[in-house]
């Protein structure tokens, strides 16, 4: 568990981030210069609040009321930054162990670095840099690990490889992880817990599931954040047609690709900006998926569209659309519809693993 609670006045801008989340991994969002890095950087010692405190578990590590602030040495800290920072001069082996000997064998083997080790930094892509550049922080024995937009500078076929890789090693350990970024399929595939800045603020906080998905906070997040995020089973595969059948609470969809293995839990980002909404079941579409649904939250904005929060099954959906077509179907709290979802409309860097419980620590 870690809990923050920190101000600070930086120049003209003022931090005030406070939230409480369990291991796994927190992501912070927002828009540029809403604080974010500047939250890791007060949890890792490179920055000192005003006020405030900040603890992992039991250990404080900075507390105002009492004068402690840990040294950035002292607090156990994993660092990676938006580019990998290797030493040139040395191989990946060499760089991972300039982090620490621990558990050298499972770090290597989490993050897939076994044909990696004897090559130099020069020689690697931007994904399998950053790769190297999280064993090193592991090699640590890190109480919690910080991740500051790792994958901003990567291209998107290298975001793609290294993705996987971060599911992997988030089910592998049973530390806090704080990953800052604003891209929300990233966080939509890895976080477990979302907290939200806007000016410097902590707007809001929560599981991810349940902020990405409330009409109530489209605004902040901006609608092209704004979707559900569900969990559902691989149930089949139309290998005709290249699709995975897909089975959740609310239904079955049809999605593009090979997404895994029959029985392999994924999980998936829907835009609300990307689902339709009908009165009755329609036909003759060239869409797939189409699924009885039952508004459970309407929410309007100052602009022209109308956020609606959508019950399917257990699990929660939703949907964008304009003030005139809310009118038009005369939209309320507990009418019936249908959601319309185009098999195209979630791409693949919307789906990824589902998060578990993770074992005694690998790592």
């Amino acid at each position: 568990m870690i809990d923050v609670a920190i101000q600070q006045r930086l120049g003209d801008f003022g931090l005030d981030c406070r939230f409480t989340a369990p291991s796994g991994v927190t992501a912070i969002f927002g828009p540029s210069g809403s604080g974010k890095t500047s939250v890791i950087n007060a949890v890792a010692g490179l920055g000192t609040p005003d006020t405030g405190r900040i603890a992992i578990g039991d250990r404080v590590l900075f507390d105002s009321t009492t004068g402690t602030n840990l040294p950035t040495q002292k607090r156990r800290v994993g660092y990676v930054f938006q580019d990998a920072r290797l030493f040139p001069h040395m191989t990946v082996q060499d760089n991972l162990r300039y982090g620490g000997r621990h558990d050298e064998a499972s770090v290597i083997k989490v993050l897939g670095l076994q044909d990696l080790l004897s090559r130099a930094p020069a020689t690697l892509s931007g994904g399998e840099k950053q790769r190297v550049a999280l064993g090193r922080a592991l090699m640590c024995d890190p109480q919690i690990l910080l991740m500051d937009e790792p994958l901003a500078a990567l291209d998107a076929p290298r975001k793609a490889e290294i993705l996987p890789y971060l599911e992997r090693l988030r089910d592998s350990v049973q530390i806090p992880i704080l990953y800052v970024s604003h891209d929300v399929s990233e966080v939509a595939r890895l976080a477990t817990t979302l907290v939200v800045l806007a000016d410097g603020k902590t707007a809001i906080s929560g599981p991810v599931e349940a902020v990405l998905s409330d009409p109530a906070h489209v605004p902040l997040l901006g609608t092209r954040a704004a979707g559900a995020v569900i969990s559902a089973r691989i149930a089949g595969r139309l290998l005709d047609d290249g699709l995975t059948e897909l089975s959740f609470s609310g239904g079955r969809l049809l999605m593009p690709g090979m997404l895994g293995k029959i029985g392999q839990t994924v999980r998936l980002r829907i835009p609300a900006q990307d689902v339709i909404l009908a009165q009755e079941a329609p036909k003759g579409l060239s869409a797939l998926n189409i699924l009885p649904v039952t508004i459970t939250k309407i929410s309007a904005g100052r602009g022209p569209g109308v956020a609606v929060g959508l019950q399917a099954g257990n699990d929660t959906l939703l949907a964008r659309v304009t003030r005139r077509s809310a009118a038009r179907m005369e939209l309320q709290v507990g009418t019936q519809l249908y959601a319309i979802i185009k098999a195209t409309a979630v791409g693949q860097k919307d789906i990824g693993s589902e998060h578990h419980t993770p074992p005694p620590p690998a790592l």
